[in-house]
């Protein structure tokens, strides 16, 4: 009778939609789409050098991305290969492919980020660090639209800010269903391979794969299906088209709503040389004194004020009179200068901004 009994792998496989009790493997009742993962596989390892070159240039050190492994996941299978904490940022996409985009990254790997961008050790995952890695992110997914644009030719694919937040893996809000996973491997420099996943929704998944296989984006109409628009608005002949109610909508809308999400692009293109020419009053403090107005009127020459900073302690460098740095002073040829020997951290710098 043992022999003949199913185990619960098996009995969970019958009772999944098109289950089969096959003892495959724990992926076995997940619908796969290798066209999908492998379109998906094949543009995200043509995107890695941008990626490296950008979150190098944001930590002013070496960073590399790995090649993904693309693969199709369920929830209960994919939390198992993630550690206990992660920091989930939610960046996803509002059109042009709209649906669930997300990033999954150790807890550790997220405080080295934070780290290297904020040029701080043992940073804490605060709210500030929190905002740091969300504009890491969202600097990878506009290198990603970037290539994805130049790709398909979708002018019209845009993201919501990222929302970020470290978490337990067991609370993090991931798609419904199966749904695609890119497991990348970054290297911050120190020779370590820490892993970062990107994580695609049903619809995001199948709408890139076909406009990247077909070579023509889908409509970016919010809501729509992804893998029905190449037929009504982006292939030269198919069902839907010759005067039939159903094709002419679809077709206004990939005309139009390009127009309507373009005040998202400057956002996702841009660029810090646009405020390189901008002037900004630098000032050296010495130290401060505060004195009585009688005081003052008695100031002749040879007085002496007794400052507020001790002798050999660093002085205050400032940037439209909020302190930025910290320094010493030096004197090159005949005029005093100033070498930096510390950058004042972001967190100190933000009492300043009021």
């Amino acid at each position: 009778m043992s022999d003949s009994a199913l185990s619960q792998a098996e009995i969970d496989a019958l009772l999944a939609p098109g289950g089969k009790a096959s003892g495959g493997g724990p992926d076995d009742s997940i619908p796969e789409n290798t066209a999908d993962a492998g379109a998906l596989e094949a543009f995200l390892g043509g995107t890695v050098a941008s990626l490296s070159a950008n979150l190098s240039a944001m930590t002013g050190g070496s960073v590399a991305f790995s090649t993904p492994k693309v693969g199709n996941k369920e929830r209960d299978a994919f939390l198992g290969d993630l550690p206990n904490m992660v920091t989930v940022v939610k960046v996803d996409f509002t059109s042009g492919f709209p649906g669930e985009h997300i990033f999954l990254i150790p807890e550790e790997t997220a405080k080295s980020i934070a780290s290297l961008m904020n040029k701080e050790e043992n940073i804490a995952l605060d709210d500030m660090a929190m905002s740091v890695v969300g504009e890491a992110v969202s600097q990878i997914t506009g290198t990603l639209i970037t290539a994805l644009t130049g790709k398909t030719g979708n002018k019209s694919i845009a993201s919501a800010p990222p929302e970020a937040a470290n978490i337990p893996k067991a609370t993090a809000a991931l798609p419904a269903g199966a749904f695609t996973v890119a497991a990348f491997e970054l290297d911050l420099g120190d020779g370590k391979k820490q892993p970062i996943w990107e994580i695609f929704g049903p619809s995001v998944a199948s709408g890139i794969s076909a406009a990247l296989t077909a070579g023509a984006a889908p409509s970016a109409a919010p809501g729509g299906k992804a893998g029905a628009a190449p037929a009504g608005g982006g292939a030269p002949s198919g069902g839907v088209v010759g005067g039939g109610g159903f094709g002419a909508p679809p077709n206004m809308q990939s005309v139009q709503y390009p127009n309507l999400s373009s005040t998202n692009a400057p956002r996702e293109q841009g660029n810090i040389g646009l405020l390189m020419d901008v002037s900004m009053e630098m000032t050296v403090e010495l130290g401060r004194a505060r004195k009585q107005i009688k005081e003052i009127l008695s100031m002749g020459e040879g007085t002496i004020i007794e400052l507020d900073k001790l002798a050999g302690e660093p002085v205050d460098i400032l940037v439209n009179h909020k302190l930025i740095a910290k320094g010493e002073v030096v004197v090159i040829d005949e005029s005093f200068g100033v070498r930096v020997t510390e950058i004042v951290s972001p967190s100190e710098r933000m009492p300043n901004v009021n």
